[in-house]
């Protein structure tokens, strides 16, 4: 019997597990899910006839059971709906338009069984949202509409103590394009696998993503590595926090070429009375045929948010950058207001040739316990590289209980 078979029979039995449990004044009360989003994306792109305008509403409505003998149920549904559609969604053939990767979509999100019988352990089974660590490697690339989820297998475990360690057997994610998009789902056969030890000086996490990607075998790839992270504080002077990482990765599986490719990245920042500042690099190598890839990471969180570089360059690419940003103690609307800037500067990691520079802001606000307003832009400057200088602006409304 398949993997994808076992699940199925293990959900249908979750499924039945509640409706008989419905009825049981031992059940634990459960709770309805809704997420949606509301958000306006426009896109400035040199080499396109017309500008893009996306208006999109993202609706995600589900149900999760309270405890019953230890195993949690949930389900969810999503929708991608198109109020303005002038733009190139990846699958409507809008050549001229830039591209703003929102399709259309009605899809089964989540649909996972979980079990928490054991005593500082969890084990969940379906198709689920997966996110280790700050999802440089593996994510739910959240900021899009339809959001990354994984048929996957996923044990988390704290019973060592200052121990936390995380297995991941992927199956098959389903990605942000849509059931529509020839490259929307890939079968994959991975594992990822995390240990995570908290010492006097951060905390130390090792890492190993072995995945055989069946539908795109350019992906296939073993990446091992290794973080450290963590904070000084003393009363009255400003906290002080370093990021080291680095991460080795090679060919693996069914890979049709053999490479061995690095990358670090390491950041230190200051951060007090809402005001903070960081300055880091991350330098991925590329041996001139491919760089360093993270095919199932949350990619728009780095190389800037005007996603240039959702590809790592054959070359490699080092991104030296800085941030500001500011909590406001006493926001003048809402429970909370932040506000951030970033600037980047590219080049190649061979050769140092330029790839030109990002500059990003961002203010967020929490209106309310369910409701967050969010605006952001990212405008890219191709510099005495070939690549198209672009700006984008994003405005977005988001309700979720």
């Amino acid at each position: 019997m398949s993997w994808n078979a076992v699940g199925r029979a293990a959900l249908l039995g979750a499924a039945s597990l509640v409706v008989m449990g419905a009825a049981s004044p031992a059940r634990a009360e459960g709770q309805f899910l809704v997420n949606a989003r509301l958000r306006t994306e426009l896109v400035d792109q040199d080499g396109f006839a017309n500008d893009a305008t996306a208006i999109t509403l993202r609706t995600r409505l589900g149900y999760q059971t309270g405890e019953m003998a230890g195993f949690t149920f949930l389900i969810e549904g999503e929708n991608v709906l198109h109020l303005v559609d002038d733009f190139n969604d990846t699958v409507n053939g809008a050549a001229g338009y830039p591209v703003v990767a929102d399709p259309e979509a009605t899809e089964l999100n989540r649909l996972q069984l979980t079990y928490g019988g054991i005593e500082n352990t969890r084990l969940t089974l379906g198709r689920q949202r997966i996110i280790l660590g700050d999802a440089r490697y593996l994510g739910n690339v959240g900021f899009r509409q339809n959001e990354q989820t994984f048929d996957a297998v996923l044990a988390t475990s704290t019973a060592i103590e200052d121990v936390t360690l995380t297995y991941a057997y992927l199956d098959r994610v389903h990605r942000i394009f849509g059931d529509d998009h020839p490259a929307g789902e890939f079968d994959l056969d991975a594992h990822a696998l995390t240990a995570a030890f908290t010492v006097p000086a951060g905390t130390v996490t090792g890492f190993a993503i072995l995945a055989e990607v069946e539908d795109a075998p350019a992906l296939s790839s073993a990446t091992y590595g290794v973080n450290w992270s963590g904070s000084i504080a003393r009363d009255g002077q400003p906290t002080f926090g370093y990021r080291f990482e680095y991460a080795a990765q090679s060919d693996y599986g069914n890979s049709p070429a053999a490479f061995d490719l690095d990358m670090f990245r390491a950041e230190a920042s200051l951060s007090q009375n809402g005001l903070s500042g960081a300055l880091g690099i991350e330098s991925l190598s590329g041996d001139g045929a491919r760089g360093f890839a993270t095919p199932l990471a949350t990619l728009h969180g780095y190389q800037g948010w005007a996603d240039v570089f959702l590809t790592t360059p054959a070359d490699g690419i080092r991104d030296i950058y800085g941030r500001a940003g500011y909590a406001f103690a006493n926001p003048p609307f809402g429970s909370a207001l932040r506000a951030s800037i970033v600037f980047h500067d590219f080049e190649t990691e061979n050769g140092g040739a330029d790839l030109g520079s990002e500059f990003d802001a961002v203010l967020t606000s929490q209106l309310s316990e369910h409701v967050a307003l969010e605006f952001k832009t990212a405008l890219y400057d191709g510099g005495d590289s070939t690549l198209a200088d672009r700006s984008k602006l994003w405005f977005a409304i988001t309700y979720s209980r």
